[in-house]
């Protein structure tokens, strides 16, 4: 099985002891399973085998330069949000045309950039966005690709702040106006219609909110095509939810089957945008234990990786399950909370867990290979942790450690 396991009582990735890479590379460390990637690529991949499909890997849950690359390997398709990750796909090796450009701020730049790389197809998320769209293509003489990214007004469940399918959200385009602007597409010269888009949120742990809206983009689609405007692709975002703690999440074979069953015999290419769902699992964050301290009879174990190293548990109160590296025999006596250095009490990566821990202990912060390294932060001018990917038994270095230099880089002194 690839992914985490433990050998001899040491946690493990792809068979690599996990206190090796600590010994190595020091801590903190994120450290990703090559193997695991590649086996959840192919399971979303051939989950829609029967139909026409192409998978965007959403490169903002990790856009380390060696996972793109990885991913590019296996024919992936790209989701992007900035001309910062339409680079980093670039760079990687990624293929332009299987890019698909979302987000509701694309620059004038952005745009630019994105034309002259060829990208498939950009989710248009507003009709100013449109209009900016338009006019950049026409002065270039050339036609944009687009897909309106339509906001359907489902609720997903999910925490409000990865919740985007919501008419109070601020993604995508009231179901009210796509027609309108569908027509308006198919009467420009600089504009062609390839698709159709939405995306309701993330860390879906049911698949009624996707069929619920899947149903209003069919609903949709069937009228375009009643007035002769055709479409080639349906995209469908991402959003899919791992199992960070007791959730239980969405069986992918009935989320398949679910959604090409309502799409029937229509003439449309599925698009799907998955990052966490490839990404995340295949992830821990490696700290070290620095001191042990009692504040008033509660405990907290307080370690080297912090807040700025991996922001879900302060910003969106997120569990990660937390363990020792080299397992102990014996129990924990106490709960404690897993705190780091940062100056804020928001300063956490868990809270009341059962481990025996000491300080040197190693601890592994399971499920952090999504949104975690790409949200981190220089936050009290502590440097970016070092990114290590384990691929074909070996660990390699594939960013290394930010250090106060680096920071200092990018300033300009002596301008007072």
């Amino acid at each position: 099985m690839p992914g985490f396991e433990r050998l001899q009582g040491t946690l493990c990735v792809d068979g690599v002891s996990l206190d090796d890479v600590a010994a190595r590379f020091g801590t903190p460390t994120y450290v990703y399973s090559g193997a695991l990637i590649r086996a959840r690529y192919a399971a979303f991949d051939e989950a829609f085998a029967s139909h026409r499909h192409q998978v965007c890997y959403a490169v903002k849950a990790n856009s380390n330069l060696s996972v793109l690359r990885l991913l590019a390997e296996l024919g992936a398709g790209f989701d992007i949000v900035s001309g910062g990750e339409l680079e980093r796909v670039l760079r990687a090796g990624g293929d332009p045309a299987r890019v698909v450009f979302s987000g509701v701020g694309k620059t004038a730049a952005e745009i630019e950039r994105a034309l002259d790389a060829g990208i498939g197809c950009f989710n248009v998320e507003s009709e100013m966005e449109l209009d900016r769209i338009e006019a950049i293509a026409r002065a270039r003489g050339v036609q944009a690709p687009v897909s309106v990214r339509v906001n359907p007004d489902v609720d997903a469940k999910t925490h409000p702040y990865i919740s985007t399918g919501l008419k109070e959200n601020k993604f995508g385009v009231p179901t009210g106006d796509v027609m309108g602007l569908y027509r308006r597409i198919e009467n420009s010269d600089a504009l062609r219609s390839l698709g159709i888009d939405c995306h309701i949120g993330s860390q879906l742990t049911d698949i009624t909110p996707f069929l619920e809206a899947l149903d209003r983009l069919l609903e949709l689609v069937d009228a375009l095509a009643a007035e002769g405007i055709s479409v080639d692709h349906l995209d469908l975002g991402g959003g899919l939810g791992v199992k960070y703690d007791d959730e239980s999440p969405p069986d992918l074979e009935a989320y398949a089957r679910g959604i090409t069953e309502r799409v029937g015999d229509r003439p449309l290419a599925l698009f799907f945008e998955p990052g966490r769902w490839i990404v995340g699992d295949a992830g821990v964050l490696v700290v070290r234990a620095e001191y042990l301290k009692e504040n008033e009879g509660r405990g907290f174990l307080v370690v080297d990786g912090a807040m700025n190293d991996l922001l879900r548990p302060a910003l969106y109160s997120a569990w990660h399950e937390i363990e020792l590296v080299e397992a102990r025999n014996e129990a924990a006596t106490r709960a404690l909370d897993i705190v780091g250095p940062v100056c804020e009490s928001a300063d956490f990566l868990g809270k009341e867990r059962m481990l025996p821990a000491r300080p040197g202990d190693l601890l592994a912060v399971r499920s952090a290979g999504a949104y975690g390294f790409g949200m981190s932060s220089n936050y009290n001018s502590r440097g970016r942790a070092a990114e290590v990917l384990v691929d074909d038994g070996e660990a390699r270095l594939v960013r290394r450690r930010e250090t106060i230099e680096d920071q200092f880089a990018a300033e300009l002194e002596g301008l007072a």
